[in-house]
C-alpha cells in the first residue's frame, strides 16, 4: 500500500512534504535521495514535528494560555487517531499513517508536546540534568521516531540516535543564543553559569567576556561528545539511510566549527552552513556510504520527482 497515495491522506502527505521544503531545504533533499515509501513517511513525520514547533516558534498574537489550549487540543487528537487510525487533521492524518506502518509507540510524539510545553512554560534550566530532559524531549525523540522509519539492523541504534538528537539541540541553543535571550529564555544551565561566573545580565547585554568565551567553548566540547557517541549508531542503521543521518550530523557540526572561528562569539549574527555546502556534504555521504550503488557500481535509479 503506497500510504502517501491514500485518498484520504494525499493532501495531507503533500502538506507535509511542502513543509519540509520550506523549512528545511537540506533536509528536503536528503529526504529525496531516500528510498520512495521511506521518503514520504519521513515527510509526514518532518510535518507533525515542524507543526509542533511552530505553536512556539510563531505565536503569533496568542497568549500562553491558548497556544497551551492548542497543544492540549493536538495531544488529544493524537491520542484519538492512534487509538481509531485514522485523522481528519492534514498533519495528523498522514504522521499516524506512518507511525502505526512503521511501529512508532505513541510515547515518542507525545513527549515531543511534552517538550513543546516545557519551551512555553520555562525560561530558565537550573541543572544540565533538567536540560538534557528538554533536549530529550524537542529532539532525541524526533530521531528515535526517525530511527523507525530510515530503518535499523541493531536495537542499539535508539540510543545513539538519542544522543545525537540532544547534540543537534545542544548545538541550536548555542546557535541561537541571541534569539532566544530576545524572547526572554537562557536554556544554559545556571548552575554551569554560576561555576563560570557568568550572570543572566551578561548574556541579556550581549557582554562576551573571557568567562563567556570560556563558556561557549565548553558548550560546544560538550555537544561535540555527543557527536562523537552518536556516530557508532549510524552504522547501525540500513545501509541506504545511513547516509541522511551522517550528512545531517556533519552539517549541524558545522555550525559549532563557525562558532568556534569566530572566536566562540555566538552574537554576531546567525551562524549557518551555506545551502551548497550541504547539498556538497549530502552527495558526498551518498558516494561515502555507496547507499545508491549496486555491486558492480553502476548508479542505481533514483526517482526525484516524487
Amino acid at each position: 500500500m503506497k500510504i502517501w497515495r491514500e485518498d484520504n491522506y494525499g493532501a495531507g502527505f503533500e502538506h507535509s512534504k511542502r513543509m519540509t521544503a520550506y523549512f528545511s531545504k537540506s533536509f528536503y533533499f536528503a529526504a529525496k535521495m531516500l528510498p520512495k515509501e521511506r521518503r514520504w513517511a519521513t515527510f509526514a513525520l518532518y510535518g507533525f514535528c515542524r507543526y509542533a514547533d511552530n505553536l512556539i516558534d510563531n505565536p503569533r498574537k496568542r497568549t500562553q494560555e491558548e497556544i497551551l489550549f492548542e497543544v492540549s487540543y493536538l495531544e488529544k487528537e493524537l491520542l484519538i487517531a492512534n487509538r481509531t487510525g485514522e485523522s481528519e487533521h492534514p498533519i495528523i492524518g498522514p504522521f499516524i499513517m506512518v507511525a502505526k506502518k512503521y511501529d512508532i509507540p505513541i510515547r515518542y510524539p507525545l513527549e515531543l508536546l511534552e517538550g513543546v510545553k516545557m519551551d512555553i512554560r520555562k525560561t530558565r534550566y537550573e541543572t544540565f540534568e533538567d536540560l538534557y530532559l528538554f533536549c530529550y524531549r524537542v529532539a532525541a525523540v524526533v530521531g528515535l521516531m526517525m530511527t523507525h522509519v530510515l530503518g535499523y539492523k541493531d536495537t542499539e541504534a535508539f540510543q545513539y540516535a538519542e544522543k545525537l538528537g540532544v547534540a543537534m539541540q545542544l548545538t541550536n541553543i548555542i546557535r541561537d543564543i541571541k534569539e532566544d535571550k530576545d524572547m526572554g529564555r537562557i536554556y544554559f544551565p545556571a548552575e554551569e553559569l554560576r561555576r563560570f561566573n557568568i550572570s543572566a545580565a551578561d548574556i541579556m547585554n550581549e557582554k562576551m567576556t573571557s568567562e563567556l568565551t570560556q563558556f561557549i567553548r565548553f558548550q560546544i566540547q560538550r555537544a561535540d561528545h555527543y557527536y562523537m557517541e552518536a556516530e557508532k549508531g549510524i552504522k547501525m542503521l540500513i545501509p541506504e539511510s545511513q547516509f541522511a543521518i551522517y550528512a545531517a550530523s556533519k552539517i549541524y557540526q558545522g555550525i559549532l566549527f563557525k562558532i568556534e572561528a569566530r572566536n566562540y562569539n555566538p552574537f554576531e549574527g546567525r551562524v549557518f552552513v551555506p545551502q551548497l555546502k550541504k547539498i556538497q556534504i549530502i552527495v558526498k555521504e551518498i558516494l561515502r556510504t555507496r547507499s545508491f550503488f549496486n555491486k558492480v557500481g553502476e548508479l542505481l535509479p533514483i526517482d526525484l520527482k516524487s
